[in-house]
């Protein structure tokens, strides 16, 4: 991953073996995150993300230069030719399941027994199954039958 920002350079990793220490230096604030959930819904101009997350629009725009530098979000010539907009790139659309399995876990957790809150469905208007890891054979993973494996 290019590690070249708007202003020619982006922190060092904070742990530069770990993929999920990577994946929280990109994406590990609630605000970039909030950002590619709301790509991902159909937001595109600046004014979209700022209205849908409140965001303020000196973090919005930190956040939007951060999310194109490193390659999740793109800034693209809109049909209209008016002012670019933002796109989500094959890194931005591969976050899908993991805004899905954050979005179940808040389902679950985040709120009270009967609290009102979105639900994600399908084309057909279902409720998106629970996203569970598997293995190869198709048994559920978890934390307790799995490890980390150290390469090099």
């Amino acid at each position: 991953m290019a590690r070249e920002g708007v202003a020619g350079r982006l922190p060092a990793w904070t742990d530069p073996e770990c993929p999920v220490a990577r994946a929280a230096d990109v994406i590990g604030d609630r605000w970039s995150l909030l950002i590619v959930r709301d790509a991902m819904d159909g937001a595109r101009s600046f004014t979209d993300f700022q209205q849908r997350t409140g965001i303020a629009r000196n973090i919005l725009a930190d956040r939007l230069r951060k999310l194109v530098a490193y390659g999740l979000i793109a800034q693209v010539e809109p049909e209209s030719g008016k002012r670019r907009v933002y796109a989500l790139t094959e890194a931005g659309k591969d976050l899908f399941p993991v805004i899905v399995t954050l979005r179940q876990w808040g389902e679950r957790h985040a709120f009270e027994a009967g609290e009102a809150h979105s639900v994600l469905v399908d084309e057909r208007g279902e409720s998106v199954p629970r996203v569970v890891p598997v293995a190869a054979d198709g048994a559920p993973l978890t934390s307790d039958t799995t490890s980390v494996r150290k390469l090099g």
